[in-house]
């Protein structure tokens, strides 16, 4: 029996994306059959502001902030996904990192 495989998207500035896809891929992300560290990624535009009670990496309180980021996408087995994530985290250098994991339908 297959384990069950996610597939992780993440959102990271383009000054950090290679730290923090070689924490996620340390972690167990990014394998595929006799591959492994693959990935897509695009670079985007991401905007946020900061509130009273954040501590940003980037911007001020209270003003809008427009960053140069990564979308990116692996595949993550289901049972590195904490692992996975407590990498991303602790790699990423905003506060509170955009990621999500989704279930992937296997045929």
């Amino acid at each position: 029996m297959t384990s069950q495989i996610l597939k992780l998207v993440f959102f990271v500035p383009a000054s950090h994306v290679e730290v923090v896809k070689a924490a996620v891929f340390a972690a167990g992300a990014g394998r595929q059959g006799n591959y492994e560290h693959c990935c897509w990624q695009v670079l985007g535009q991401g905007q946020f502001r900061p509130m009273a009670g954040s501590s940003p990496f980037l911007g001020e309180l209270g003003n809008l902030e427009s960053v140069a980021e990564y979308r990116v996408e692996l595949l993550c087995p289901a049972n590195c996904a904490s692992a996975v994530k407590a990498a991303l985290v602790a790699a990423h250098p905003f506060e509170e990192p955009a990621y999500e994991f989704l279930p992937l339908v296997q045929i």
